[in-house]
């Protein structure tokens, strides 16, 4: 099973409210070969290929400088092990951008950042949720492979903090594929959105990890999660039930595509029915938002809620009223007590559900490293 971050900072050796620090990387990419297979400096794969390395082996010491460098279409950055603390930014004309993490494992590529949305910025006013990300992508065309994109803000050392909401990635390009990547947060990990209300940005996570509280996997994307684990963590700072709500699509109500799960697995730190599988977000700027989230084939653990899975975050747009369903779903959290309370779709509409309906002419999954 995947290190939740509480795991990925015991692991490091580090205490609940530290920077996250990275375990000794493999010792071929720390040592003659630090891009592993992907090349070098001095042999790159394609004239557009950048190297970033923290120890100065590459052509970067920062993923962000390696971006600003990267002008136009179709470049490729190589982000050798390290922790990379800093907040990155790719701007909407870098389209086609891959990145890859050289040692192979999620783990030793770790980019990282603390604000949250209620942190103080340095010209005033505070981040809000969208300045929050640790990384944000407006691109069309941009593919993550092994890396981890985390947020590493805590509840517990900012008591009676307002603005909790604190984004670990913000994706808002159409084509947007993320393959073994892992999202580390607690509240808004990660946000699957769109550059625009009008725009469907279809966006495909494979194999993936993602962990958090609080509407930890929100946004209007049309996304696909296949082969991805979601584990819920353990709230100190509630005494009951709920902890928080694994998903909270924003889908426009002209998408007939918001968020689809499939053959998955949710599992959890806290205690058993502790959590909601979704609400739906309808947010001040689109009041006409209908969510969707479509559940299939996939294992929901005990901490999910199997009496009650779905609950409203605004008593003016009830999850009834939108677009929720599952289809053929296991495990405790997906046993059925009360129909009237979790919508499942038949055969036949289930067929329209399925990652080749949801993206299209775009075949990501057709793709891997």
């Amino acid at each position: 099973m995947p290190l939740s971050r509480r795991g990925f900072l015991l692991t490091a050796g580090a205490s609940a409210g530290a920077a996250l620090t990275l375990a000794q990387p493999p010792a071929q990419a720390a040592g003659r070969r630090p891009f592993g297979r992907y090349g070098s400096p001095a042999a790159r794969l394609t004239p557009r290929t950048l190297y970033v390395h923290p120890g100065g082996a590459g052509d970067f010491t920062t993923v962000q400088a390696a971006v600003t460098a990267a002008a136009g279409p179709g470049h490729t950055l190589v982000i050798a092990p390290g922790v990379y603390r800093e907040t990155v930014s790719v701007d909407a004309d870098r389209t086609d951008m891959t990145w890859l993490g050289a040692s192979g494992d999620p783990r030793d590529v770790v980019i990282v950042y603390d604000n949250a949305a209620g942190t103080p910025k340095p010209g005033g006013g505070t981040y809000g949720t969208s300045g929050s990300a640790t990384t944000t992508l407006r691109p069309d065309g941009f593919t993550a492979h092994r890396i981890t994109f985390a947020n590493d803000w805590l509840r517990a050392d900012h008591p009676g903090f307002s603005g909790t909401q604190a984004v670990a990635v913000k994706v808002q390009g159409d084509r947007s594929a993320f393959h073994h990547c892992r999202f580390l947060g607690h509240q808004d990990t990660l946000y699957a959105d769109s550059t625009a209300l009008g725009t469907f940005a279809r966006q495909y996570f494979s194999h993936c990890y993602a962990e958090g509280d609080v509407d930890f996997v929100f946004g209007r994307a049309t996304a696909v999660f296949e082969h991805c684990h979601f584990r819920t963590l353990i709230r100190t700072d509630l005494a009951g039930a709920p902890h928080g709500f694994v998903f909270a699509p924003s889908t426009a109500g002209a998408n007939p595509r918001g968020y689809l799960v499939t053959r998955s697995r949710i599992s959890s730190e806290a205690p058993d029915g502790y959590y909601k599988l979704a609400r739906p977000w309808v947010p001040s700027s689109d009041p006409t938002a209908r969510p969707s989230l479509v559940v299939r084939d996939t294992h929901l653990g005990s901490g999910i809620d199997a009496v009650a899975p779905y609950t409203n975050m605004a008593s003016g747009h009830p999850w009834q009223e939108q677009r929720f369903a599952e289809y053929r779903n296991t495990g405790p959290g997906a046993v059925i007590t009360v129909p009237e309370n979790r919508p499942q779709l038949t055969r036949a509409e289930a067929a329209s559900h399925t990652r080749e309906e949801y993206l299209g002419d775009w075949r990501p999954y057709a793709r891997t490293r």
